[in-house]
């Protein structure tokens, strides 16, 4: 499984869980198994708020985008600590929770 991230200021918290094909996420299952080789699932039909993309399974790999909560930057913090920048994807190589960027406001101060 392939997750992109894309960041956006919220006070919303995010857990992703990973349990073969399916997905947890706060502690809602979406099960992604029965997307075939080459399919997209269209974003709209997974009906998920937290799903920023449509869900294709790519050389035997899911990949999606979600949106990743972040809290709120200190006005006063430097120009760079105030531009939220989109991680890496994360690769989900085995079940279990999913361990996500942390971002606070001492991150941005740093």
């Amino acid at each position: 499984m392939i997750i992109t991230l894309s960041p956006i200021r919220s006070d919303a918290s995010l857990t992703l869980t990973r349990q073969g094909d399916t997905l947890i996420i706060n502690g809602v299952a979406y099960d992604f198994g029965p997307l075939a080789e080459g399919a997209t699932l269209p974003r709209e039909a997974v009906q998920c708020d937290w799903l920023a993309s449509d869900v294709t399974r790519i050389n035997g790999k899911i990949r999606l985008t979600l949106i990743l909560p972040h809290g709120p930057i200190p006005l006063d913090a430097p120009p760079e600590a105030r531009v939220v920048t989109h991680p890496e994807p994360v690769l989900v190589t085995t079940d279990g929770p999913i361990l996500l960027p942390s971002y606070s406001p001492e991150e941005a101060a740093q």
